[in-house]
């Protein structure tokens, strides 16, 4: 993969970071990058460990627990809010990433992380993959 791939690559990313909440797909993508969906799907994944739509579904769920432990919209709210158009597709998402439901993770207490300046939160509360299809969520203790 040359430094110029790698360039497009970024600026892709990029685009799911900003737009997590507008519908992207993969040619759009592509597109972004000057890829085929085929090379940009397969690039993407060699470069971020991971493939386009895992990426941009991590995005959203990040978002949607920050929603959620403001806790003034409903899960379905929160659902549409971060770009999702399924909330049965959202909470399956949810719960395989964070490990446990939105309305439980809502429920939550969640004062502990009041003083926490949200750059930090975002850092310890963002689901990492512990194995190949799994993930679990970093709690602060």
């Amino acid at each position: 993969m040359t430094l110029e791939d790698l360039v497009r690559l970024r600026r892709a990313r990029d685009v799911i970071n900003r737009d997590y909440a507008e519908p992207l797909d993969v040619p759009a993508l592509a597109r972004v990058a000057l890829m085929s969906p085929g090379h940009f799907s397969r690039s993407f994944r060699a470069a971020f460990g991971e493939t386009p739509y895992s990426y941009l579904m991590t995005r959203r769920i990040e978002r949607a627990k920050a929603l959620l432990r403001r806790g003034d919209m409903s899960v379905t709210e929160v659902c549409f809010a971060v770009g999702c158009t399924s909330l049965g597709s959202f909470s399956s998402r949810f719960t395989e990433l964070v490990g446990e439901s939105p309305s439980a993770y809502r429920a939550r207490d969640h004062h502990e992380l009041a003083a926490v300046p949200s750059c930090y939160a975002k850092i310890y509360l963002r689901p990492v993959r512990r194995h190949p299809g799994k993930t679990a969520d970093r709690h602060v203790t």
